[in-house]
């Protein structure tokens, strides 16, 4: 049985880790990943058909906790504990919930103190009693204790005493006063652990096509050794389609991986490929996990060729390897009833639907991907679709939602070259 602290509006916490709001879910799944052989039995909940409509969910079904992530940016927003008698907790090294040790509303008024009256639900004949950033939810005992406790006085609001010797049935942790209007807070310091993120990234273009992409990234930066000085810092970098491996490096830093691309499975769909001479070197790719941005670069020129931008929906092969990549993609529509240009921008949360109303039809059939590990040739989640549009390709999952979009462009003289024509 797990032994945790409950820290109002910041996490539940192990000796050895924590869930703390604001955390990435990857980073929750690692801690999962990484004790295994103690949490065990976790399911994934999402939705399917909308995934942005509902939060994703870590369901730890043997330890009677919920992992409620926004769905949007992918933060862990609350944090429940649904069956306390799979889990021992205290507040402040003291405990209130163990084997021994009831939650009931006087254990819990002795452990955090006094509060607001609680408020009574009748729907879930349920009474709630909130603290700032946490909430406990109190069950009575039959349903003919309901009405005793129904609101008859101060406007008619229920704000009640609750009855003596009722148990908690479930608590909640959470950021502010109000569970229901809740949001995920910003990342804290502590799940930065040395890299950078991707706060928004814009794709740079012009009337042919991308041109590059601007990063807004977030870094943890503290003084020279000390930790309590640390914040976080935002900074924005710039790359461009033909720089170079220096240029790249100079501005993200090192990739989390270099992946050498063994085969081109889109080589087949470009034109006469019985005519490309082989090469001797591999094109190879920077993955940035935690931006959620893959580049390729040419094994020839060493010059980057391509962008890979990873939505990280669920329900998708590559779900949970990158980061979710918040991404804007500006488009200069003309319309055709007044014939004046319009601007528009696609984003991450854009539908396919919507971008062919946008950029029109693709007049090509889709390519279809099937993604498959070497050792496992079975894909759960079905193929997803590939559209090429204004060097762009757009790879649609069954749901109607946008998996990845890869850039192509046009390169741009080396750094060097621009050097010399700029002294010129």
């Amino acid at each position: 049985m797990l032994d945790l602290e409950v820290v109002p509006e910041r996490s539940l916490g192990h000796e050895q880790w924590e869930f703390a709001l604001g955390m990435p879910l990857a980073q929750a799944i690692s801690i999962l990943q990484k004790h295994c052989r103690i949490i065990k039995n976790v399911q994934v909940l999402y939705s399917e058909q909308m995934p942005l409509s509902h939060d994703l969910i870590l369901n730890l079904t043997q330890d009677g906790m919920k992992l409620l992530f926004d769905a949007c940016n992918q933060r862990l927003k609350v944090i429940e504990v649904y069956d306390l008698s799979k889990v021992k907790l205290k507040y402040c090294g003291v405990h209130f919930n163990t084997q021994a040790i009831a939650p009931t509303i006087e254990q819990i008024d002795q452990s955090f103190g006094a509060t607001h009256p609680g408020v009574y639900n009748a729907a879930e004949q349920l009474f709630h009693l909130n603290f700032r950033g946490l909430s406990f939810s109190f069950q009575l005992d039959s349903w003919n204790e309901a009405p005793k406790y129904e609101p008859n006085f101060a406007h008619g609001l229920a704000s009640l005493q609750i009855p003596h010797g009722a148990t908690v049935k479930r608590m909640y942790i959470y950021t502010g006063n109000n569970l229901q209007d809740t949001k995920a807070p910003v990342m804290p310091l502590a799940c930065f652990l040395g890299n950078v993120y991707a706060e928004c990234v814009d794709v740079l273009k012009n009337g042919a096509g991308p041109l590059g992409l601007r990063l807004r990234i977030l870094t943890a930066g503290c003084g020279p050794g000390v930790m309590a000085d640390a914040k976080v810092r935002a900074v924005e970098r710039n790359i461009y389609f033909g720089d170079s491996c220096q240029d790249v490096l100079s501005a993200l830093g090192s990739p989390h991986k270099v992946f050498y691309k063994s085969e081109d499975k889109m080589k087949i769909h470009s034109p006469s490929p019985h005519k490309q001479v082989p090469s001797k070197c591999n094109d190879y790719f920077f993955n940035y996990f935690t931006l959620g941005v893959d580049i390729l670069f040419d094994s020839t020129t060493h010059l980057v060729k391509k962008f890979v931008l990873h939505t990280n929906f669920p329900g998708h092969y590559n779900f949970n390897i990158y980061h979710r990549c918040d991404f804007k993609i500006p488009l200069v529509i003309k319309k055709a009833a007044d014939a004046q240009w319009e601007d528009c921008i696609l984003t991450t949360y854009s539908k396919w639907d919507q971008i062919q109303e946008l950029l029109g039809h693709p007049m090509e059939k889709p390519v279809v991907l099937h993604r498959s590990s070497s050792a496992n040739n079975t894909n759960p989640f079905g193929s997803t679709f590939c559209f090429g549009l204004q060097r762009m390709i757009f790879e649609v999952m069954q749901n109607n939602h946008i998996a990845s979009v890869t850039l192509y462009g046009a390169p741009r003289p080396s750094s060097r070259v621009r050097a010399e024509a700029s002294a010129h």
